[in-house]
């Protein structure tokens, strides 16, 4: 039978987003984590018709919108993309903090209105700058807790040689290591040898390494790989990352789950601190 979809497209940063506002299917399931595993083991057309061409591009990202279920959630959501389904996504939780203000979804509170959004990896805090005429601005979100899964792993990579790499989850598990590392800058590089190397290194690191969450096994897999520039984040500077994720779709804004799963390593290797603030671009 013939469906009707429909969506309201946003960006943040540059980066897209699909809100699939109607005509997508009723999800199984008690807990988000079941409806994620309904959508990705029945509803990969779906997906697949909202963010391909015709209708959509090799760098769409989707937002399906579920009943919250978890204590401290009023909303919840599911990620997708060309691949699959996200585990958390920075970008598109900020869109969907506005578009929930936008829509009266909850009730603008100026000077800052703050939801709770269930994400598969938990739920987390959202919030919408109230300007003085009542009308809605920036966006932010204090994300579910970060940390380093592995530290100096090294691995044969095809084309690159043997590799040294860090793991880290953001609510979603990273890979990440310099890019000067692999004879890359991402600042002099052209986008394909940097692309090519961060598929190179998510495929063998996939084949290689079993990824395992500590309490979800659902959120136990690797999302992607981040090359980095040598510019620590609290260092007064702009420090850079490449984020390449899925199967092989790179992020345009800095990836609100990387930059969070960065973060977590970068504190780990003492390069900042618990309250100094940086900027990653």
């Amino acid at each position: 039978m013939d469906r009707t979809y429909r969506v309201v497209d946003m960006h943040t940063a540059g980066e897209p987003v699909r809100i699939v506002v109607g005509g997508y299917p009723e999800l199984r399931g008690a807990t988000i984590l079941e409806k994620r595993r309904d959508a990705l083991d029945n509803h990969a057309p779906v997906r697949r018709l909202l963010m391909l061409e015709p209708r959509g591009h090799a760098e769409m990202y989707g937002v399906i919108p579920v009943a919250p279920s978890a204590p401290g959630a009023d909303l919840a959501v599911l990620f997708c993309h060309h691949e699959g389904y996200s585990t958390m996504c920075g970008h598109a939780t900020i869109a969907m903090g506005r578009f929930a203000v936008d829509r009266g979804l909850v009730p603008g509170e100026a000077p800052v209105t703050r939801c709770g959004l269930e994400c598969p990896c938990g739920v987390v805090e959202v919030a919408v700058a109230i300007g003085p005429d009542g009308r809605p601005g920036d966006g932010s979100f204090d994300s579910v807790p970060a940390f380093v899964m592995a530290r100096d792993l090294e691995l044969e990579v095809g084309g690159l040689g043997r590799v040294r790499f860090d793991i880290s989850n953001g609510g979603g598990v990273y890979a990440i290591l310099p890019a000067s590392r692999i004879g890359l800058s991402l600042a002099g590089a052209p986008i394909a040898p940097l692309l090519d190397a961060a598929r190179r290194i998510t495929e063998a690191i996939r084949a290689a390494i079993e990824i395992r969450h500590p309490t979800e096994p659902d959120l136990g897999f690797l999302y992607g790989t981040i090359l980095v520039d040598d510019v620590p984040p609290g260092g007064g500077g702009t420090s850079a990352n490449l984020c390449v994720f899925g199967d092989g779709q790179i992020a345009r804004s800095p990836t609100g789950s990387g930059v969070t799963a960065r973060l977590a390593l970068e504190n780990a290797r003492g390069r900042i601190a618990p309250g100094k603030r940086g900027r990653i671009a």
